[in-house]
């Protein structure tokens, strides 16, 4: 299972890329607007920090309007794939992309129907946003089970992302069903990391070693 990390924050990504465990990002309008910066200018850094798929999301609502921004953010970069929402517009818009070469990521997704119409529509990828069913009383992971099986049964190339991720957790049964990708927040990574037995046990053999330099 491939690890994106889910944010915009040029730090974060410096962090978890010098750590040797993302294979690429992904970032949506709310996480750029949290940054202050030029949006072109940002996705450029974040490219030129991490040699991956980076996901950015378009803001139009009509499939001219995407597919326009589409083309042009594919220019920026080779590893640009471009988030369309999960609406009727953007599939649409998917499917002239796909025609075009351009890799799209289908987000907004909250339902088997909608990721299976996604990879019908020729998405590069699909993001169920499990965390979001889960806060309201769903079984977010259930979605990742059926849609894993769903394409394999037909053989879809379409990959899924496991998005909205809360904590370690959730990383945990989507690695289980055999999800393509999870794009986690860094303060999730960051968690992955600890593990009470592992401080103690360090701290026990740095004591023992000093034992014996004294």
């Amino acid at each position: 299972m491939k690890i994106f990390i889910d944010t915009a924050n040029l730090d974060e990504i410096r962090k978890a890329n010098e750590w040797g465990v993302i294979d690429g990002v992904t970032t949506n309008p709310s996480l750029v607007a949290k940054e202050q910066r030029d949006f072109k200018e940002l996705v450029r850094e974040i490219v030129s920090i991490v040699d991956g798929p980076i996901s950015v999301e378009v803001i139009s609502t009509d499939s001219e309007g995407m597919v326009e921004e589409a083309l042009d953010m594919s220019n920026w970069s080779e590893n640009i794939v471009v988030k369309i929402p999960m609406i009727s517009e953007g599939l649409k818009a998917v499917k002239i992309l796909n025609k075009k070469g351009v890799k799209t990521n289908v987000t907004l997704v909250f339902s088997v129907n909608q990721a299976l119409l996604a990879a019908k529509a020729g998405a590069t990828y699909v993001s169920p946003f499990i965390g979001r069913l889960d806060d309201i009383g769903h079984d977010g992971m259930q979605i990742i089970h059926d849609l894993v099986q769903i394409y394999k049964l037909y053989d879809f190339k379409t990959e899924i992302i496991v998005a909205s991720i809360r904590h370690p957790l959730h990383v945990i049964e989507s690695a289980k069903t055999g999800a393509h990708v999870a794009t986690i927040p860094f303060g999730v990574i960051e968690k992955m990391f600890k593990h009470p037995l592992t401080d103690i046990g360090l701290e026990k053999f740095l004591k023992d070693w000093q034992k014996v330099v004294e």
